[in-house]
């Protein structure tokens, strides 16, 4: 069965078309931090809607120069394997087992967040801590648990040069200002959140044998896919509409490298803002990114009450996040994807990618934090080759895919329809994700249309292990998802995010 829609170029042209079936500072300077910037030592129940806004290098409105927006997705895709690779190694911490310390009373009714999109390829949300509180932008993260923010009138960013942002002018969450201020000690149960409930060996103050332990919880430092972060813990109250949370864990980051904004940690570890605020399930709908910076809002709603179903939702159930050499993978939300189809056609994956082993190799999992799907390079062959298959009367735009880093690329120029395969996705327990073209599709205004998958066949060296499939955001804007923490279980609907 076809269908006719339009693709519309980041430049606003419309297409017809028919689809078928680091760097950082010593310990020691972050410790030194920690004893000036404060002035003293240191239930709810339901759901919060918060507004997204998309965060990437941003496509001006009027482009001179054809090769501006391949170059935009070239930066995308750059950093979406970029991430993938942290995502498949990552260096953190073992976590302690338990949240329920953690988590706070809940309020009467779901929270709503705005979010935005932007250029440089992420979404973001605003959340306020402090008394009085003090308003900062966070980066969605799915794939991360802490949330931190850049911290201090001393705060430094290096490498954070991206469009529209000013690297000395980026807000920070000031601790002296706000009363409710607390440093985090090394005995404090939110210490062993991040660290572990063997943290005080890292206290030399504080000893089995020691009464009085002033020690403050270890600097962290948390490695991202293009960039880094490291700071202290601290407690602050975080402030909803309609309600406060007090005591809420917070990461003051006092230098960043490559990180435009704070990130708000949404994945499965205890420190997360999800467990903190002991929600059943939260939820967004990312608007349709046209690789610009946009006026534009989505919602991000944060339930803390209700375990029902939404209407008209597909469900897969989380998988059981493998042990494997990381502990950081138990963060992640795993899916059982069960088939790749192209054009209705079923691509051949073997199933040690699709199925997550004891040692953390393979396995699919979503993550809002990366912009373009990866898949590790066997899959990705076999989706390309299909494409290729499939789409044989159109010429490859070879330069466009030696200067972007997406492949395959395909001039479609002089074309009054185009005839693009359907991708599908499908889930254990039956959900079928039947992306729109636009959703893995990139048209240029140079009538050239790339696929938006990335994998290590795209860079020098690949690395083993880790989840084979990172469905990124790219592949879920105009989709309605839903986390459904307390059934364990991950639902999704086509939508219009406006």
């Amino acid at each position: 069965m076809a269908s006719s829609i339009s693709l519309r170029s980041p430049l606003g042209q419309s297409i017809p078309l028919t689809v078928t079936s680091s760097m950082a500072p010593p310990v020691l300077l972050f410790a030194s931090f920690a004893f000036f910037i404060f002035y003293q030592s240191a239930s709810a129940t339901a759901a919060i809607t918060l507004h997204l806004r998309p965060l990437a290098s941003r496509i001006r409105t009027s482009i001179s120069d054809q090769w501006e927006e391949v170059e935009v997705l070239a930066s995308l895709a750059t950093s979406s394997v970029a991430r993938a690779h942290q995502l498949k190694r990552p260096k953190k911490v073992d976590l302690s087992p338990s949240n329920a310390a953690a988590a706070a009373s809940a309020a009467s009714h779901p929270v709503n967040l705005l979010l935005s999109s932007h250029s440089f390829g992420g979404y973001t949300v605003d959340l306020s801590f402090g008394t009085p509180p003090q308003t900062m932008t966070f980066l969605l993260d799915t794939g991360s648990s802490l949330v931190w923010s850049p911290c201090t009138a001393h705060y430094k960013c290096s490498r954070c040069n991206f469009p529209d942002i000013d690297p000395t002018k980026i807000p920070t969450f000031i601790p002296r200002a706000s009363s409710s201020s607390r440093l985090i000690g090394c005995r404090n149960p939110k210490c062993q959140l991040l660290f572990g409930p063997t943290v005080t060996s890292q206290c030399p103050s504080c000893g089995p044998t020691s009464r009085n332990c002033s020690q403050i919880c270890p600097v962290y430092m948390i490695q991202y896919g293009s960039g880094s972060t490291g700071g202290i813990l601290v407690s602050d109250t975080i402030s909803l509409p309609g309600q406060t949370v007090p005591s809420f864990l917070l990461g003051c980051s006092v230098f960043s490298s490559a990180q435009p904004t704070g990130i708000a940690g949404f994945g499965r570890g205890a420190e997360s803002l999800p467990a903190q605020l002991g929600l059943r399930k939260f939820s967004y709908c990312l608007l349709s990114r046209k690789f610009d910076d946009t006026s534009e809002t989505s919602s991000l709603v944060l339930d803390m009450d209700s375990g029902k179903s939404s209407s008209g939702l597909s469900y897969t159930p989380f998988r059981q996040n493998p042990s494997g050499s990381a502990a950081a993978f138990s963060e992640y939300y795993y899916v059982g994807l069960r088939k790749i189809l192209v054009g209705g056609k079923t691509v051949k994956v073997p199933y040690r990618y699709l199925a997550p082993g004891t040692d953390g190799a393979g396995g699919t999992i979503v993550d809002s934090g990366t912009t373009f799907t990866f898949m590790e390079q066997p899959i990705f062959e076999a989706v390309a080759k299909e494409f290729n298959q499939q789409m044989g009367n159109y010429r490859r735009a070879k330069d466009v895919e030696s200067r972007s880093g997406l492949t395959p690329c395909y001039n479609v120029s002089g074309r009054s329809h185009l005839g693009l395969p359907e991708l599908v996705l499908q889930f254990k327990g039956g959900a079928i994700m039947a992306l729109p073209p636009e959703n893995y599709f990139a048209v240029l205004g140079s009538g050239v249309v790339c696929l938006t998958i990335v994998s290590d066949s795209m860079t020098l060296s690949g690395v083993s292990g880790g989840p084979a499939i990172v469905l990124g955001s790219f592949q879920q804007q105009n989709y309605y998802m839903e986390y459904d923490l307390h059934n364990g279980r991950l639902g999704f609907r086509k939508d219009s995010c406006k």
